[in-house]
């Protein structure tokens, strides 16, 4: 049991190529690299855009990106048995920035990012745990990212689920 090792090594060599100037992705990776990716259901852009975004932030560091994959992983091993999903969340079918749910804007939005990321089925220029989201579950009651994506894999498909337990986050 050492994907973990390999993902956070794999992250700090991403960040150090980042660092040096070097903003083609699809260069930072190896055999192995995409082995252990395929194995935790990762995309390479997906795991770029966590490491450019701490480069360029400081947010999310390399234990937040860990702990947003592992729950992703788990869900790949456990709901998907490991096999990846053909369908996309794009921005044609992902909602708005303003769209609300019980009175909560950004939720709709946030809801279905994390379902595709639980699923790995987000378009590459979409990312869970971009600034927006981090700004959204900072105000509502600094929820982690990572215990974001399990209350969202806990509801189902029951959204009011999440917004009852926003609410109850930011209270």
């Amino acid at each position: 049991m050492t994907w973990n090792d390999q993902f956070l090594t794999l992250f700090d060599r991403c960040a150090s190529h980042y660092r040096s100037g070097n903003r083609d992705f699809t260069s930072y990776y190896d055999d192995a690299d995409h082995g252990l990716l395929a194995d935790i259901g990762y995309k390479t852009r997906e795991f770029f855009d966590f490491v450019e975004d701490h480069c360029d932030a400081g947010n999310p560091t390399p234990a937040t990106s860990l702990l947003v994959a592992a729950v992703r992983r788990d869900f790949f091993h456990a709901v998907q048995k490991r096999q990846p999903s053909d369908n996309l969340l794009t921005y044609n079918n992902i909602p708005t920035f303003g769209e609300q749910l019980d009175g909560i804007p950004y939720l709709p939005r946030i809801i279905a990012k994390a379902r595709a990321k639980l699923r790995g089925e987000l378009d590459p220029d979409i990312m869970f745990c971009c600034g927006g989201d981090r700004q959204f579950l900072h105000q509502h009651g600094n929820i982690h990212p990572a215990d974001f994506l399990r209350h969202v894999w806990a509801a189902r498909d029951d959204d009011s689920k999440i917004a009852h337990w926003i609410k109850q986050q930011a209270a």
